[in-house]
């Protein structure tokens, strides 16, 4: 089974990657630069009890793209300190120091962290499996470590590396415990590979959705109403509601029904669900009404089931198909949530299939073939697919498992697309597809799931009756497209770094009349623009032509029509598009019938896609 990314077909996308040939591989992929991040974390932690000896080190990781330690230390590190650093870091490297290897008792590790006053030490001590091993730098520094790392400080480039930045972090994550200064770093093999991933790093902060939602008007994320809730403004909300009308009808065209249900029940229901077992921690608690505790839902699927079992169903009835972009409520930590990516109230494109265990492969299949329509639509067609079997603690004959898993597997080389197999990677209810996309810039984001369940089936006693008159269970299929709204609309976002697509910009046109004179024209082509659905503004404000324009350039709408005496006489709009350039003097008639047409299309611009 091949690993490589897969690759819908080719179509026109009007998002603009740059190229580059240098590949910047991931930690978890690469041992040498795994040793490399691994190594430049102790050098780190090295320098900084150089110049800081009351700093005391707690654990210091590497991660995909760098390494970071966790430090305690009485003063806050500032952005002098991390020069100094960084040049007592170059001075470790250029003074050849070995990483060498020393396995020792628990006795003798014990002794030397009391002799240094490393209490955190002593903690993770205590976590740490025989034999102990710890890692010396030079004469003078170690610390508890499995490794790998390099021989030699000299292996690692002075010139690919660079610290980051200074963040907060909790001892173990638990915001009761002490609260210490995480410093992150990155590491690579080459100068060139440094310069490519702060050049990605640049480009994610110019398409960062927090600050474009900030300055594009879309939403905003209001503290006086509590963390992690998300007000959609008048430009964002007329997005979403373009995206969820996409959504629906292409549910409805491929053979789904909509479902709406409520955002709370009795508690009773998740308990029998099973949420409150696996997914307590997770959930906002309950609510006192007429003496019977509600809770508010942190996913739609119980209310399918129930919808499921209003009434017996035959197996003629196979497969059901019901969809719903239903609001759910999850508890985030506060140190977790971020812009639209985290938050604690979102809505999931939700779908649910029941069908015959027969029926698994053909299914499965059709939830991808809408899976590729749907992100199609929005330029993602670049995917990393994992297929996750079944875990140890699991539910469900081995039978019914190897039917799942093998009706997945199907699916995915009927419809050619590679994968990834994680090994016991499945939910405890059954096997699953994890979709991630791929952006403008090459990241990855988690987005798509197919999972199969004879979990809910089983605790909500949901049956069909067969052919032969048995009673038996249905097969559940959890699906969601986007994940979620407010996620998929960040990760959009940043994808077209703003830059939405004509079909998709809150505002598509905006006319910037010269004089006053000209103002009767321009409100009629408006409404004629508006009428067939176009959403056109004019821009009212008397500025100065030149202001006019950066004024609608910096709120990146897609085409700009200045209107002056003379487009007035003669029927026309003297249009800029920020997608094509200067497209010169267009009859207002051609204006208003090529604009609906890209519309309706799903276009790009008002040329082809």
């Amino acid at each position: 089974m091949s690993s490589s990314p897969i690759a819908a077909t080719p179509q026109p996308a009007s998002v603009e990657v740059q190229a580059t040939t240098i590949q910047l591989p991931k930690t978890s992929e690469n041992p040498a630069l795994l040793r490399i991040r691994h190594s430049m974390s102790h050098v780190l932690a090295m320098a900084v009890q150089r110049l800081f000896p009351k700093a005391q080190v707690t654990i210091g990781p590497w991660t995909e793209n760098g390494f970071y330690y966790d430090f305690d230390n009485p003063d806050p590190f500032t952005e002098a300190d991390l020069k100094a650093i960084r040049k007592e870091m170059l001075k470790i490297l250029s003074s050849r120091l070995p990483l060498e290897r020393i396995e020792v008792s628990r006795e003798e590790a014990e002794r030397r962290i009391r002799q240094q006053n490393e209490p955190y030490k002593l903690e993770i001590l205590a976590g740490l499996q025989e034999p102990i091993t710890l890692y010396t730098l030079g004469d003078d520094w170690w610390d508890l470590c499995a490794g790998p790392h390099v021989a030699n400080t000299s292996e690692l480039n002075p010139k690919a590396f660079a610290l980051e930045s200074v963040a907060g972090a909790y001892w173990r994550g638990d915001e009761n415990r002490a609260q210490l200064q995480r410093i992150y770093g990155t590491a690579w093999e080459t100068a060139e590979q440094l310069a490519e991933y702060q050049r990605r790093k640049q480009e994610a902060l110019r398409r960062d959705h927090r600050r474009l939602g900030t300055d594009l008007d879309l939403f905003s994320i209001e503290d006086e109403a509590g963390a992690g809730l998300v007000f959609w403004h008048p430009r964002g909300a007329r997005m979403r509601l373009l995206i969820e009308d996409f959504w629906r009808q292409a549910h409805f065209d491929d053979g789904y029904e909509l479902l709406y249900t409520p955002h709370i029940a009795d508690i009773e229901l998740w308990r029998t669900s099973g949420h409150l077992d696996f997914y307590a921690e997770s959930m906002f608690g309950p609510m006192q009404v007429d003496e019977r505790q509600y809770q508010l839902k942190p996913m739609n699927c119980p209310f399918h089931v129930l919808t499921y079992a209003s009434r017996l169903r035959s197996y003629r009835e196979l497969p059901i198909r019901w969809a719903e972009l239903g609001t759910v409520y999850r508890y985030e930590r506060p140190g977790v949530m971020h812009g639209l990516m985290r938050v604690r109230g979102f809505t999931q494109d939700d779908a649910h299939v029941f069908c015959l265990p027969e029926q698994i492969g053909d299914e499965i299949l059709r939830v991808l073939n809408l899976t590729e329509r749907i992100l199609s639509t929005f330029d993602f067609r670049h995917y990393e697919i994992h297929l996750s079997t079944r875990p140890e603690k699991s539910i469900g004959e081995d039978s019914v498992w190897d039917l799942a898993t093998k009706g997945l597997i199907e699916a995915l080389e009927r419809k050619g697309w590679a994968y990834k197999v994680d090994e016991g990677g499945g939910a405890f209810y059954g096997p699953k597809i994890d979709l991630k996309i791929e952006d403008a810039i090459g990241r990855l984001w988690q987005c798509s799931t197919i999972q199969l369940d004879f979990n809910l089936p089983e605790r909500f006693n949901l049956e069909y009756v067969a052919a032969d008159g048995s009673r038996q269970r249905p097969i559940m299929i959890h699906r969601a497209i986007f994940g979620s709204l407010e996620r998929f609309f960040g990760i959009m976002t940043e994808n077209y770094a703003g830059d939405f697509p004509f079909w998709l910009a809150p505002e598509q046109i905006r006319l910037l009349p010269v004089t006053d004179e000209v103002l009767p024209y321009a409100e009629a082509l408006q409404q004629q623009l508006v009428q067939l659905g176009v959403r056109a503004k004019i821009d009212h404000s008397g500025e100065r032509l030149g202001k006019l324009i950066r004024n609608g350039e910096q709120m990146k709408i897609p085409l700009l029509g200045v209107i002056g005496a003379k487009e007035a006489e003669t029927g026309t709009v003297s249009l800029r598009s920020r997608r094509d350039g200067d497209l010169g003097a267009l009859e207002s008639a051609s204006l208003v019938s090529r604009a609906a047409a890209a519309n309706q299309q799903r276009l790009a611009g008002l040329g082809e896609g």
